[in-house]
C-alpha cells in the first residue's frame, strides 16, 4: 500500500474531527473578528462597521494598562512561587520517610479541587468578621484587630496569588517529583562520594533531569495564569478600586457588563494574540532545552 494512499485514508478518518473543531472553534473565532470591527451591543443590531477604533481606543485606555499590569504581576508572581514551591515539595517528597505516601497522596488534593470551591474557600478564610487567617494572627499577636484582606487595595492581589498557589503548586511537584523517579540512583550515589554538597548535586546532577519537565511545567503554569479569571471573579470580582482586575476580567465586563461586544471582541483577540505569543516563545523554549539536553 502506498504511503500516498496511506495519508489520504488518514486525512478522510480526520475529516470528521477536522469539521467539528471547524464548527465549534473556527466559526466563533471568524465571528469574534468580525465583531472587534464593528461597534455591536451584545443584545440587539449587529452594529456598524468602525474599523480598527476598537483597537485604537483599548490599547491607549488606562483601564487595559492597568488590567494588563495587574495580570502581569499576579502571573509572574504566582508563577514563580509555585514553580520554588513546587520543586522543593517535590525534593522533600522523594525522600524516603515513614509517611511519604500520604503525603503525596495529599499533595494531589489542592490540585484536584475546583477552581470556585478552592475561591471560596480562601474568601472564608480571609472574611473580615470570621475568618481564620485573621483569628490566628490576632491569637499569635500579630495582628491588633481584623483586617479586610480581599477589600483593601494593598493585600488584595497579594491575598489573590496566595490563594493561586495553594492550588497550583501540587501541579509543578508532581510532575518534577516524576521527573526526579528518573534520575539514576548511581549517578547521585557518585556524587555524595566525590563530596558534592546538598546545593551542587541539585545544580549538577537532578537539575538537568528536571529542566525539561519544570520547562513544561512553567509553560502551562504561565498560560493559565496569564488569562485567569475564575479565581478572581469569585474572591473579588476585580476590585477593591479594579486592583484585581486582569485582562479576563476586563473582557468580562467589557462585552456581559457594559454590553460593547465589539469592544470585548477586540479586547479578547488581543488577550489571545498575547497568550498565543507567550506559548510560542515558550514552546521555542522547551524545544531548545531538549536540544541541549539530547
Amino acid at each position: 500500500m502506498s504511503s500516498t494512499w496511506m495519508a489520504t485514508r488518514a486525512w478522510l478518518l480526520m475529516l470528521p474531527l477536522l469539521a467539528i473543531m471547524l464548527a465549534v472553534i473556527g466559526w466563533p473565532m471568524v465571528d469574534t473578528v468580525r465583531l472587534s470591527f464593528t461597534d455591536a451591543k451584545l443584545v440587539g443590531l449587529g452594529g456598524s462597521f468602525v474599523g480598527f477604533d476598537n483597537y485604537a481606543k483599548m490599547l491607549t485606555s488606562s483601564n487595559f494598562l492597568r488590567a494588563l499590569s495587574a495580570t502581569t504581576w499576579f502571573a509572574v508572581v504566582s508563577v514563580t512561587a509555585e514553580m520554588v514551591l513546587g520543586v522543593l515539595a517535590a525534593l522533600l517528597l522523594n525522600q524516603q520517610f515513614y509517611g511519604r505516601t500520604v503525603l503525596r497522596a495529599l499533595l494531589i488534593l489542592p490540585w484536584a479541587l475546583p477552581t470556585v470551591v478552592n475561591a471560596t474557600l480562601w474568601r472564608l478564610i480571609y472574611n473580615p468578621e470570621y475568618g481564620a487567617l485573621n483569628a490566628a494572627l490576632t491569637q499569635v499577636g500579630i495582628l491588633d484587630a481584623y483586617r479586610s484582606w480581599l477589600g483593601e487595595p494593598a493585600t488584595a492581589m497579594t491575598a489573590l496569588i496566595l490563594a493561586d498557589c495553594w492550588k497550583n503548586f501540587p501541579l509543578v511537584a508532581l510532575i518534577a517529583l516524576a521527573a526526579l523517579q528518573a534520575v539514576p540512583r548511581d549517578i547521585t550515589s557518585a556524587s555524595l562520594v566525590d563530596g558534592a554538597g546538598p546545593f551542587a548535586r541539585f545544580r549538577f546532577v537532578i537539575l538537568p533531569y528536571l529542566a525539561g519537565p519544570l520547562m513544561v511545567a512553567l509553560v502551562l503554569r504561565t498560560i493559565e495564569a496569564f488569562k485567569v479569571f475564575d479565581i478572581i471573579w469569585v474572591m473579588t470580582r476585580g476590585g477593591p478600586a479594579n486592583s484585581t482586575r486582569t485582562l479576563s476580567i476586563l473582557v468580562y465586563q467589557e462585552a456581559f457588563s457594559f454590553q460593547r461586544a465589539g469592544s470585548g471582541a477586540s479586547l479578547a483577540l488581543v488577550v489571545t494574540l498575547i497568550v498565543t505569543i507567550l506559548a510560542i516563545g515558550y514552546g521555542m523554549l522547551v524545544r531548545r532545552a531538549a536540544g541541549s539536553t539530547a
